[in-house]
């Protein structure tokens, strides 16, 4: 059989599907081998189990459990649940987002709990030859893993068999993951009087993942992704952030999606992330790619412009290269840059050096040199070269100093369109002017440094 052009190579330069492929895979790697091991709790709502496109989701969840991920899943059973009830011609009621269980919801819930579980573990089970599960051999465990007590009455209201997580058997569920199962958690609770409680898939989640100190909490969210105002989904929130965000959200059930990941974040899970469950791949595209698809929560930035380190060595090389053999940029020694590793600010990505920029001073004339700036082609918007400039900015008056220049060959207009003014080459300071490379012809531009005004206060 012939193949076509988009699998044996791009036309005009331009990539072909194979190649394409091969990028991903080989960039996925550095994510296979830090994913494996770890423990992801997932959680997905009744809806994900009533849409027709639930084996695709299964197939990505097997996959990620052939990939040596420890995994709990936490399921809801919403629309089950309310489908049940209107088969009996029960009352639905839901008070401040909770649902009030009463005996004949209870055992409309039970129903449902149970019917979806099963559903789960039969696709989980699947190993046909030719499709994504062939050879899986996926063991699937539950049980009375989670307790629970009754919300009681609130406000008034009595919610009946509708209850709050109270503990969570870690143990138990450490031994189930350590010997290879996925681990289903139903959203029902346990007492020790014998009762059985209606959960909350999105809190049990987050307390299934705090308790056992999981890596990831991923929330396969059936609502839109809270945007920012420019209408962009954020994609990356600290708690601190959501705190101030839950303040302008109105819809409840978004509200516990992103309170839930809040708590989760502050009691020690390192990451959360909030995923469209509509968006088919969505668990790999967020797994295996550096910027996701969705948005992530974690207690200190994912993306951070801090003080160069001795290890960012190899980084800086690898973002400066391009921008030397293009005669952008003068070239630099690795040695070189050990020993000026002082210099240098750095953007920092979930551990890439996207960005970086060094500053060299002169004291005795005042002023300060802007070098290096480079941002990585992937990473050019956002201001990120801004944040470098203003960085040094700040960098230079601690110093004291009053005038920051830069020599470029090719970046200028840049320059010019943050302040900086056309300066001779007999402006730079005596020791900087002897190491002019007339060769090069560098353009030299300057800008007065405006002081920052002192804070109020003692």
């Amino acid at each position: 059989m012939k193949r076509d052009d988009s699998e044996k190579g791009g036309k005009e330069g331009h990539p072909s599907a194979a190649d394409r492929f091969v990028a991903w895979f080989r960039g996925s790697s550095p994510y296979i081998h830090a994913h494996r091991g770890r423990t992801f709790v997932i959680v997905f709502a009744g809806e994900a189990v009533a849409d027709p496109r639930l084996p695709e989701l299964i197939h990505d969840i097997a996959l990620l459990h052939g990939l040596g991920i420890r995994l709990v899943l936490v399921y809801g059973a919403r629309p089950q649940i309310e489908e049940r009830l209107r088969l009996r011609s029960a009352d639905m009621r839901y008070i401040n987002g909770l649902r009030v269980t009463d005996g004949a919801a209870l055992a409309c819930v039970k129903d449902a709990a149970g019917g979806v579980r099963v559903e789960l573990e039969a696709l989980l089970s699947m190993g046909l030859a030719n499709s994504p599960m062939a050879g899986a051999r996926i063991r699937v465990a539950s049980g009375n893993l989670v307790a629970a007590r009754p919300l009681g009455v609130v406000d008034g209201v009595d919610y009946g068999h509708t209850g709050r997580v109270r503990r969570v058997d870690a143990e138990a569920m450490r031994a189930l993951l350590g010997a290879g199962a996925i681990v289903l958690v139903p959203p029902l609770g346990y007492s020790p009087t014998g009762e059985v409680f209606n959960l909350s898939a999105t809190e049990t989640g987050a307390f299934v993942a705090i308790t056992l100190n999981a890596d990831k909490l991923i929330y396969l969210m059936e609502r839109t992704l809270p945007l920012n105002r420019e209408g962009e989904a954020y994609t990356n929130l600290l708690p601190a952030e959501i705190d101030s965000l839950l303040r302008m959200v109105t819809d409840e059930e978004l509200r516990g999606y992103l309170s839930h990941a809040a708590d989760a974040c502050r009691s020690g899970v390192q990451r959360v992330h909030l995923l469209d469950r509509r968006s088919d791949g969505v668990l790999l595209r967020e797994l295996f790619t550096r910027d996701g698809s969705g948005t992530l929560i974690t207690a200190k930035p994912y993306e951070d412009t801090r003080a160069a380190r001795l290890d960012d060595v190899g980084g800086i090389l690898e973002l400066l290269e391009p921008l030397e053999s293009l005669g952008i940029l003068v070239r630099r020694s690795r040695e070189l840059l050990e020993t000026e590793i002082n210099r240098f600010t750095v953007i920092e990505r979930d551990g890439m050096i996207i960005g970086c920029a060094a500053l060299y001073d002169y004291p005795a004339d005042g002023m300060a040199e802007l070098a290096c700036v480079a941002v990585h082609p992937e990473y050019r918007s956002h201001g990120r070269g801004d944040m470098l400039l203003h960085d040094m900015e700040r960098r230079a008056l601690a110093l004291g100093v009053g005038e920051l220049f830069v020599l470029t060959t090719q970046t200028a207009h840049w320059f010019r369109e943050r302040g900086f003014e056309p300066s001779p080459v007999e402006s730079l300071p005596m020791q900087r002017r002897q190491l002019y490379n007339y060769q090069r012809n560098s353009k030299v531009f300057s800008k007065r440094l405006v002081p920052l005004p002192r804070p109020e206060g003692r």
